[in-house]
């Protein structure tokens, strides 16, 4: 994983000891809404990228044609207000609060917080913070009174699932997720076409300046946008790139057939899941991530002020 992306729990911060077991009473499944989705009818698409931009040991290729179902997905990334209604009735309790802690970047944080908390090995910029959760994204004293409609971080890949189950929906297949994003677009760079700006204009919360010092917030932005803050691509979803990493729910793998498959789903096993999309963190000159062939993957219990989710369902 390159430098921008989201830290593994394993790679440092503090000690990790393991959580105690997640009590989750959550009800039985609900039938899903289809409020806030959109129903794709799926079809063959050329998923994946060889070009220039393609990160080495990514397994972003090669190319290949995937076929899928129709499915539904949700417009725009969980909200805090959709996570924080889920845990009022569930009570559930994030892996970042059963571990104690959570990695945020360290320009959110006081320069000598900064220089006191623990940073992963390779990753200088990320700070292993206590008290780091979805409640209070930079730690203990801040809070998201003023996030409602910015996409819920600090979550890890089995509270996303969680959530997801307990919506009546699931997290999308990576091959969903990348025919969603790419709006109907054959191989283009990005879900609106392959100039980042098109007429000047910013479509997407990423970092502009000189990462990880300078981030000087051109598309209006230096953290966390609302979940629907620029322009839907043409399938109507917002911010399919840039924002936060989206967990899908595929274990990760960098070895792909370049035959055609049909619904596919990942590999069996494996402990890495793979987070598509890119955030707000994300640099042409270390990650560039943002496209939407882009991939990266971390451990199911690792969470951080960059990642979130959104959830589909079968149509």
């Amino acid at each position: 994983m390159s430098a921008c992306c989201a830290a593994s729990r394993s790679a440092g911060g503090p000690r990790p000891t393991p959580p105690p077991p997640a009590s989750v009473p959550v009800a039985a499944a609900r039938r899903a809404s289809g409020r806030g989705m959109v129903t794709l009818p799926g079809g063959t698409f050329r998923m994946g990228n060889e070009d220039e931009y393609a990160n080495p040991g990514d397994g972003e290729g090669p190319v290949r044609e995937v076929t899928l179902s129709a499915f539904r997905i949700d417009e725009h990334a969980v909200t805090n207000a959709q996570f924080a209604a889920f845990v009022k009735e569930t009570g559930f309790v994030t892996a970042a609060e059963r571990f104690g802690w959570s990695y945020v970047f360290a320009g959110f944080l006081r320069p000598e917080q900064a220089r006191t908390t623990p940073a992963p090995g390779g990753t200088p910029w990320w700070r292993g913070v206590q008290g780091a959760t979805w409640r209070a994204p930079e730690g203990p004293g801040s809070g998201i009174g003023d996030r409602a409609r910015h996409p819920v971080t600090h979550v890890s890949w089995d509270d996303a699932e969680t959530y997801a189950a307990w919506a009546g929906k699931r997290l999308p297949t990576e091959a969903e997720w990348e025919f969603a994003a790419r709006g109907g677009l054959d191989q283009a760079r990005y879900p609106w076409g392959d100039e980042l700006t098109p007429r000047g204009r910013w479509r997407c919360n990423i970092w502009q300046g000189r990462f990880p010092a300078v981030n000087t917030g051109e598309d209006g932005h230096t953290g966390t946008a609302p979940v629907d803050a620029y322009r839907p691509n043409a399938y109507g979803l917002h911010n399919m790139v840039g924002n936060v990493w989206e967990w899908v729910g595929d274990r990760f793998t960098a070895l792909h057939d370049a035959a055609p498959a049909t619904d596919p789903r990942g590999p069996d096993e494996g402990g890495a899941r793979v987070m598509r999309g890119g955030s707000y963190m994300c640099h042409d000159s270390y990650c560039n991530r943002y496209r939407v062939a882009a991939r990266t993957s971390n451990t199911p219990d690792s969470s951080s002020g960059n990642c979130g989710f959104r959830c589909a369902a079968d149509a």
